[in-house]
C-alpha cells in the first residue's frame, strides 16, 4: 500500500487511472465536485473503486462541511449549514448546540453512506482567531476551545452513528492563519503560551481515528518548515503533546504554502511522519511524481489506517435523514 491518498479527474475512473491505481494501491481516495453529478453516478463511481481494490473497506473521503465547504450540491443534495450556526446556538444553548451538530452530523453521515462514501474530512477544530484569513472564518466552530472541542466530538459520534468516520483537521491549529495557505505559507508567530489554546480541542479529541494536518508554519516551534513537513511538530507536538495517535494524512499537497514538485511536497510530509500525503488534484503527470517519491506506507501507518477503519459500523436507526434534519432545523431556529 502506497503512503498517499488521491484524487480522480472525472465522475468514473478513466483507464490510465485505473492502471496507475493498480499499481500503486492507494490508501485510499478522495472526491471533489468534478467527480459528482447524481446519486447514481457516484453510487457507481464508489462501487468502481471498491471493485478495483477488491474489498469494500476502500477509504473513501469527502469535504463535506456544509456551508461554502461541500462537493455535494442542491439541487441533487441539500445544502448544510457551516459550522458558524452551531457556534451561534452554542452561545445560548450549549447543549441544543451540541445536540443540532450531532444529528446534523447523522444526516451528512447518511447522505454519504448513500453513495458509497465512508470518510468525512470533519469536524474542524481550528479556534477562530480574530483578525484572521477568512479561509477558516465561518467554517469554525467557535472561538473557545472547549466549544469547539465539545461540538467536535458531537460532530464524530454523530458521523459514527451513521457509519462513516471523521477526520479531526487542521492539526496543530489553522485558526491564526493570516493568509490563505492555498496561495502561501501563513507564516504564525504566535508564542507557546498562545498556541496552547489552539491545541486543546486536538488534545480532548485526541482519541479521534483520522486527522489532517496543516500547511502552517509555527516559529515557536519550527522556524523553516511548516506543520505538515515538520518531524518536530508531527513527532513533538502532534504525537507526544496533543497524544494523538490516529491515521495522520498532510492536507492537500497541492496547496501553495508548500514549495517545490507535487513529489518533493508529498515526500517531505511523509518523511516528517504523516502517515500518507493527501494529493488531490487528479492530474496524472503529478500523481506519478507522488508515486514515486513516497514509497510504502510505514508499517505503524498501515496499522493506524486498518484501526481505524474498523471502528466503521452499519447506521444504528436512531433516526433516519429527514427525521435528523427536521430535528437540527428546529433546534438551530431556536437562535
Amino acid at each position: 500500500m502506497q503512503a498517499a491518498i488521491y484524487g480522480l479527474t472525472g465522475t468514473e475512473i478513466l483507464a490510465e487511472e485505473r492502471d496507475f491505481f493498480r499499481d500503486a494501491k492507494p490508501a485510499g481516495y478522495i472526491l471533489f465536485r468534478r467527480n459528482i453529478e447524481t446519486r447514481e453516478q457516484l453510487r457507481a463511481l464508489t462501487n468502481a473503486l471498491r471493485d478495483l481494490e477488491g474489498h469494500d473497506e476502500v477509504p473513501v473521503l469527502i469535504d463535506q462541511e456544509g456551508g461554502r465547504v461541500a462537493r455535494m450540491r442542491p439541487p441533487e443534495w441539500p445544502a448544510f449549514p457551516s459550522g458558524e450556526a452551531f457556534d451561534q446556538l452554542y452561545r445560548l444553548a450549549p447543549s441544543s448546540a451540541i445536540e443540532a451538530a450531532r444529528v446534523n452530523a447523522r444526516a451528512l453521515g447518511l447522505m454519504l453512506n448513500e453513495v458509497g462514501v465512508n470518510i468525512d474530512c470533519l469536524p474542524m477544530l481550528d479556534v477562530r482567531q480574530p483578525g484572521a484569513t477568512d479561509i477558516v472564518g465561518d467554517r469554525a466552530l467557535g472561538s473557545e476551545p472547549m466549544q469547539v472541542a465539545a461540538l467536535g466530538k458531537a460532530i464524530l459520534d454523530g458521523l459514527a452513528s451513521a457509519g462513516a468516520l471523521g477526520v479531526i483537521k487542521h492539526i496543530p491549529g489553522h485558526g491564526r492563519a493570516l493568509v490563505d495557505s492555498h496561495h502561501e505559507l501563513p507564516i504564525v508567530e504566535a508564542s507557546e503560551d498562545e498556541l496552547a489554546i489552539d491545541l486543546e480541542p486536538f488534545e480532548r479529541l485526541r482519541d479521534a481515528p483520522m486527522g489532517m494536518t496543516s500547511h502552517l508554519l509555527y516559529t515557536a516551534w519550527d522556524a523553516e518548515r511548516p506543520a505538515s513537513q515538520s518531524p518536530y511538530v508531527i513527532g513533538e507536538i502532534i504525537r507526544q503533546r496533543i497524544g494523538f495517535d490516529g491515521f495522520l494524512m498532510s492536507d492537500d499537497i497541492g496547496m501553495e504554502a508548500l514549495g517545490g514538485d507535487h513529489g518533493t511536497r508529498a515526500a517531505a510530509c511523509v518523511a516528517a511522519g504523516c502517515d500518507v500525503a493527501l494529493h488531490c488534484d487528479g492530474k496524472m503527470e503529478n500523481m506519478l511524481l507522488v508515486a514515486d517519491a513516497v514509497g510504502e506506507i510505514s508499517p505503524e501507518g498501515a496499522a493506524r489506517l486498518a484501526r481505524a477503519m474498523a471502528m466503521r459500523f452499519t447506521p444504528d436507526d436512531e433516526m433516519d435523514f429527514a427525521e435528523a434534519v427536521a430535528k437540527r432545523d428546529a433546534l438551530l431556529a431556536l437562535v
